[in-house]
């Protein structure tokens, strides 16, 4: 029984009678909300008979359409305060919250929702208003923001950076740690977000991608909306594309958000520029689609190149290969998919001062510069090479 997505109000849930109603607070972010998706799975196959609603900002609300773990989505916007989420919560008769962000806000929400147990991990501010505060795991990894002091004396101290973390430092294990509080297996299953045959059909005869005369069809996404520091050179991603349309006679699509449609035309006019013999293979979807028009555009993708952003895990949940550029964040920690999916390739320079977890480069940008374009030719060849006809 699925509630619609796009309601920023939904009328209340009508629940079978005795149903266990429990309430998760989902992530504001996309590529967050990605990472989510193993937990929901395993609380789903823990609690089967149970009522579970997802509340997630109306942003994000169609990348939760028909997904098998949720009975209900409801959504709120920006502005829209705690006490007015938590009133219409209360209507709902949540006997149980499990609270995905580390904020005080989200935990406030459930708490003027007067949810008798509310969970979410043990964060200064926040901790009266749970119930079940969870202790940090040993394996947390916090994204600290280095300052421009601490990079510059790194650059000096290599030595002094070098950081090895677990496979559990992965967000994946962040939320399937609070999900097993709730019974789901703590074990990982790969991240996923399922796209209709149907979905992905209309996609296609939108855009076009029948004419393409059976070639591959690459992905690609210069942007990242958290900042430049996570930005591969745009001039490089363009060389790369233009190398290889010229290698293995691909079509490009050209992803971005509303606001990167400058910066996504402006790639795919100069990719079509270095390679004039096939203008009509590379496309800008940048704007073009909603969220779950995005879903199905990047599953019919052969592969995707992509900096560290949200489209990178959704990418990686439809079952299409990646390969990922990583500044000044970390793949430990943020990848796509599971921890050594051997389906993507991540690259990444060993610089003393990343990863820095900044929006800017405070020194000369060495993670992004020394990531040669010949690198990112030669991983996406040998990427496609071997996953091409396994793609799920």
């Amino acid at each position: 029984m699925n509630a619609s997505a796009s309601q920023a109000r939904p009328e209340p849930v009508a629940w079978a009678p005795g149903a266990r109603r429990i309430l998760i607070r989902g992530v504001n972010w996309l590529g967050d909300a990605v990472m989510t998706t193993p937990a929901l799975l395993r609380l789903r196959e823990a609690n089967p008979r149970a009522a579970i609603t997802l509340l997630t900002p109306a942003k994000l609300a169609e990348l939760w359409r028909g997904h098998p773990a949720l009975d209900a989505v409801l959504t709120f916007e920006p502005r829209e305060s705690p006490l007015s989420i938590g009133r219409r919560l209360r209507r709902e008769g949540f006997d149980t919250a499990l609270i995905l962000p580390n904020s005080p806000r989200s935990a406030l929400e459930c708490m003027l929702a007067r949810i008798p147990r509310r969970i979410g991990y043990r964060r200064a501010w926040r901790n009266l208003l749970l119930t079940e505060p969870v202790p940090v795991r040993p394996e947390e990894v916090e994204m600290h923001k280095r300052s421009a002091i601490e990079v510059r004396r790194l650059l000096d101290r290599p030595e002094a950076s070098r950081l090895t973390w677990r496979p559990q430092a992965h967000h994946v294990h962040h939320y399937l740690n609070l999900a097993a509080r709730l019974g789901g297996a703590p074990s990982p299953v790969a991240p996923a977000i399922a796209v209709s045959a149907g979905e992905a059909q209309t996609v296609a005869a939108r855009f076009d991608a029948g004419s393409r005369g059976g070639r591959p069809l690459f992905g690609l996404n210069a942007g990242a909306e958290y900042g430049p520091a996570k930005r591969w050179p745009r001039e490089r991603f363009v060389a790369a594309a233009v190398a290889l349309q010229k290698a293995l006679d691909c079509h490009w699509w050209i992803f971005g958000g509303p606001g990167e449609t400058e910066l996504a035309e402006a790639t795919a006019r100069e990719i079509r520029a270095g390679n004039a013999a096939a203008p009509e293979a590379v496309r800008s979807l940048a704007g073009q689609t909603t969220l779950r028009e995005l879903c199905a555009a990047l599953k019919l993708c052969d592969l995707v190149l992509t900096n560290d952003t949200g489209p990178m895990h959704l990418a990686a949940a439809v079952g299409t290969p990646v390969v990922a550029l990583f500044g000044s964040t970390s793949p430990e920690l943020t990848g796509p998919g599971l921890p050594g999916d051997v389906r993507h390739v991540l690259l990444r320079e060993p610089v003393a001062c990343a990863p820095c977890f900044l929006r800017e480069c405070p020194v000369d940008f060495r993670c992004m510069n020394r990531i040669a374009v010949e690198n990112v030719v030669g991983a996406v060849r040998e990427t496609h090479a071997r996953t091409h006809g396994l793609k799920s």
